[in-house]
């Protein structure tokens, strides 16, 4: 019998995961099968039941261990005596590295949460809720500060998130700029834009 093949020290659990993000991108989590996975993988479907309970449960994890990376992130920026400006910044740094370098887990989490089930959709939502609330809040504190624009922080937010999202046509693209100019550029945008001048 065929046995997960390990490298760069992950776990045999840690190589399903990762497969498991890049079939749920390609298909989508409804149409990826644990078929299509043990493929993937190179095992038998029933080898893959040693190291994980269900499909949902390789969903679960990929959109936690996001979030969570996420919710670390903000908690370690929030308590740096930096100005709200330069906060937003290492923010945004943090997510525009997330999706280069970790593309379809961040894809993956981003596009398919909603097939999570209570408790755990629930949860998600309510760590997307609150993740965006803190980043608002730190925009808030740069428009009183003057730093910032007097704009709609929670609709800044939304703006900058989703134009990182769209680094997935940078991943597609034939002929690309790389990734140092890629969030150079975007920076240069995205904080650039919010910036009082």
């Amino acid at each position: 019998m065929a046995r997960i093949k390990t490298d760069n020290n992950l776990t045999r659990k840690e190589v399903i995961v990762t497969k498991a993000a890049t079939l749920f991108r390609e298909k989508g989590f409804k149409a990826a099968s644990m078929r299509d996975l043990a493929e993937a993988v190179g095992v038998e479907a029933a080898s893959l039941y040693n190291h994980i309970k269900s499909k949902t449960e390789l969903l679960h994890e990929l959109c936690f261990s996001v979030a969570n990376r996420f919710l670390h992130k903000i908690d370690e920026v929030e308590l740096e005596k930096n100005s709200s400006v330069e906060k937003i910044e290492k923010l945004l740094r943090f997510h525009i590295n997330e999706m280069i370098h970790h593309y379809e887990e961040v894809y993956v989490s981003d596009r398919e949460w909603k097939h999570l089930s209570d408790p755990y959709l629930s949860n998600f939502q309510n760590q997307r809720r609150i993740y965006r609330k803190r980043f608002a809040a730190i925009i808030e504190i740069g428009i009183k500060n003057k730093e910032i624009k007097s704009i709609d922080a929670a609709t800044a937010v939304l703006i900058m998130l989703h134009a990182i999202s769209g680094i997935e046509s940078w991943h597609r693209s034939i002929k690309k700029i790389s990734a140092e100019e890629l969030e150079e550029n975007m920076i240069s945008i995205l904080v650039g834009g919010l910036v009082n001048r």
